[in-house]
């Protein structure tokens, strides 16, 4: 009797464990999604009322002479298309305050250096003469709703934030998962558990079969 007693004990404390753990699963996950799940919730509404929403443009435009010395000695990549050596990423620093990454591809010509550089919630580009050294730089804002917008859809937010978005994807499958247990386990308690998710799954293929095209 003492026995089975203490096998009850074990398989209740193994049980208690795992629903502890399922639960600190279901925190931790839920924690390192909340400011993720509030800036894609938010921008969610904001990409689908993008044509409502009035774009807060604004263009800066710079140009400057650079050393001709920098670039008399530049060596032209054999394909139309590399990074900008070092020594022109410092000239363009110091004549125009705009630092370039070294990753960046230009696209060379014979004389002109053509140089995108996309971002988030706008763009810009920079031109460079290889003959005369004149450098023109254009970059192009549209507000800050844009910025989010484009951080929502991972366009040109580079590989840090591609990381984030997969760490992030991963742990909202993960605090889906864990709390559609923690709903199994605790559906006793709670009678409207399973109508709920039975809405939650219905709703949504109900609208794609009946209003999308």
């Amino acid at each position: 009797m003492i026995g089975h007693l203490a096998a009850y004990q074990v398989i209740g404390l193994g049980v208690n464990l795992r629903f502890g753990s399922l639960r600190q699963w279901h925190w931790v996950s839920s924690a390192i999604c909340l400011v993720g799940m509030l800036l894609f919730a938010v921008t969610g509404i904001t990409l689908n009322h993008a044509h409502q929403i009035p774009a807060q443009k604004s263009t800066l435009s710079l140009d400057a002479s650079l050393d001709g010395a920098v670039l008399q000695h530049l060596q032209l990549p054999e394909g139309e298309s590399g990074p900008l050596p070092r020594e022109l990423r410092l000239e363009i620093r110091r004549a125009m305050g705009i630092y370039i990454n070294s990753s960046v591809e230009a696209e060379w010509y014979e004389d002109e250096i053509y140089v995108p550089l996309p971002r988030p919630g706008g763009d810009a580009w920079m031109s460079i003469d290889l003959t005369s050294g004149e450098a023109i730089y254009e970059k192009t804002t549209r507000g800050v709703i844009a910025y989010l917008n484009d951080l929502h859809k991972g366009r040109n937010t580079g590989t840090a934030w591609s990381w984030f978005i997969d760490v992030f994807a991963v742990a909202c499958v993960l605090f889906s998962i864990t709390g559609l247990w923690l709903l199994i386990r605790l559906q006793k308690t709670r009678p409207g558990t399973w109508p709920a998710v039975v809405f939650g799954v219905l709703a949504p293929l109900i609208i794609i079969i009946l209003f999308v095209h």
